[in-house]
C-alpha cells in the first residue's frame, strides 16, 4: 500500500494563492456586470407614481418640483435623500418611498393639516394635528378661521394639548377661545373670540382645567348680579386660591376669596 505524501509547503502556498486569486476575479467581474446592467436604460427611473391625500399639492406639481433634484436608476438612487427632497416640499409632512421594479418609484405623501397658527400675532408659522410646528404659505389654509397658540420653543404639543382640554369646557359656555399662551415662567392665559382675557395661572393640567371649569360654571351666576351676562366679560383672573376676578364692562367685583397662590 503506497502512502499519499504531503505537498510541499510551497505548492500549497501557490494553490491557496491561486484560488484566493480566483475568488477576487469572480468578486470583481460580478460587481462589474452589476454595474453595468444597473447603467442599462432599464433600469433608468422612468416613473414616479405619487398618492395620498394631498389637498395642497399634486403628483404632477409634485414630481416636477422633485425630479431634478433625484438622481441614480432603479437600484442606485439614494431613497433618505430622495425623501427629504419630497419632505422639503411645502405642506408636506412625511413621505415614504418604496422601488418597484424595474424602473418607478412609488411615493405616497402625508400633508400637515393645521389645527392652529403659531407664534404673535402676524407670524405665519403653524400647527398641525400633531402638534408639530411647521411653514407654509397661510393663505392656503382651508379653515376661515384657526386660533393663535404661542409658548416657548419645543413647547407647541403641550399648549395645543391644553387647548384642546380648554376648548370644549368654554364652547358649552358658547365661549370660544381664540388665543392661548404658555409664558416663559410656565403661566396660562387665554384670549377669548370676544376679546375677553383669561388669566388661567400655572399648575398641572388636571388643576388648570377644574380651575376654569369651576369659573365657568358659576359665571353666568355671578354676572347676572350686575345686570350683565357673560358676554360682558373683559378680563378674569383665576390665580386665586378659592376663587377669582372678573372685570366687567361697567362692573368691577371679585368673587369669592382672593388669596393669591
Amino acid at each position: 500500500m503506497t502512502e499519499n505524501l504531503s505537498l510541499p509547503v510551497d505548492v500549497k502556498l501557490m494553490n491557496l494563492l491561486a484560488s484566493s486569486l480566483f475568488v477576487v476575479f469572480g468578486v470583481l467581474l460580478a460587481a462589474e456586470l452589476a454595474g453595468w446592467a444597473t447603467r442599462r436604460p432599464l433600469f433608468a427611473l422612468h416613473a414616479i407614481a405619487v398618492s395620498g391625500e394631498l389637498t395642497h399639492n399634486n403628483a404632477v406639481t409634485v414630481r416636477a418640483n422633485v425630479a431634478p433634484h433625484l438622481t441614480g436608476t432603479f437600484f442606485s438612487i439614494d431613497l433618505e435623500q430622495s425623501r427629504l427632497a419630497f419632505e422639503s416640499l411645502p405642506w408636506v409632512r412625511r413621505a415614504v418611498l418604496r422601488r418597484e421594479f424595474p424602473n418607478r418609484l412609488k411615493v405616497v405623501l402625508q400633508e400637515h393639516r393645521a389645527v392652529a397658527y403659531w407664534g404673535l400675532d402676524g407670524e405665519s408659522r403653524l400647527v398641525n394635528n400633531f402638534g408639530e410646528v411647521f411653514e407654509a404659505n397661510v393663505g392656503e389654509v382651508e379653515q376661515e378661521s384657526l386660533p393663535r397658540l404661542n409658548g416657548p420653543d419645543g413647547q407647541a404639543p403641550q399648549v395645543l394639548a391644553m387647548y384642546r382640554s380648554l376648548r370644549a369646557s368654554f364652547e358649552e359656555k358658547e365661549m370660544a377661545i381664540e388665543q392661548l399662551e404658555l409664558t416663559g415662567h410656565g403661566s396660562w392665559r387665554a384670549r377669548l373670540e370676544d376679546g375677553a382675557l383669561v388669566e388661567l395661572g400655572d399648575g398641572a393640567p388636571p388643576e388648570l382645567l377644574a380651575r376654569a371649569q369651576r369659573f365657568l360654571e358659576t359665571l353666568t351666576q355671578v354676572t347676572t348680579r350686575y345686570g350683565r351676562k357673560p358676554d360682558a366679560l373683559e378680563t378674569a383672573d383665576l390665580r386665586h386660591e378659592d376663587g377669582y376676578a372678573i372685570r366687567l364692562r361697567g362692573v368691577t367685583t371679585l368673587a369669592a376669596n382672593m388669596q393669591k397662590k
